[in-house]
């Protein structure tokens, strides 16, 4: 079993793909929920920390400043990619989530996107088409988490 963590920017499908792994009977962590962010934009570190040491198998998502500090405690760091007009098409239509709603928000995405993805990119083991059926995504995120031997 494995540890996952999938990354990316709003709008690009981690709480759908968390949802539908979840739904498959694998844990899921989303770290948009549940006080896992502190008001700093970073994860509660002592948290994740124990959440790593408990839990071989688990999916989490998040996109957070110090989220670099728990690479190496990931057997995979997954980028979850769309372009721009897909991530403010989604933002814009979703209901789970206020971000993205306001133009100030949409802007902040697409200056993200360009200056932050690249970093992300960097630090990820496997980029996904955030545009891909739910069903493969899912499918591509259990493969990673088979145990290799």
């Amino acid at each position: 079993m494995a540890r996952v963590l999938v990354t990316g920017m709003s709008g690009a499908g981690k709480t759908t793909l968390l949802d539908e792994l979840r739904r498959r009977g694998h844990l899921t962590v989303d770290t948009d929920y549940d006080g896992w962010e502190l008001p700093d934009g970073t994860w509660d570190e002592q948290r994740m920390h124990a959440l790593l040491a408990e839990q071989s198998a688990v999916v989490v998502s998040g996109t957070v400043k110090n989220q670099g500090h728990f690479y190496d405690r990931f057997d995979h760091v997954v980028l979850l990619s769309a372009p721009p007009h897909v991530l403010l098409e989604r933002v814009r239509e979703r209901t789970n989530n206020p971000y993205g709603s306001t133009a100030e928000q949409q802007a902040e995405i697409v200056l993200l996107t360009r200056t932050v993805e690249p970093l992300l990119r960097k630090g990820a083991t496997l980029e996904l088409d955030g545009q891909r059926p739910v069903s493969e995504l899912s499918d591509a995120v259990e493969q990673l988490m088979r145990p290799t031997h």
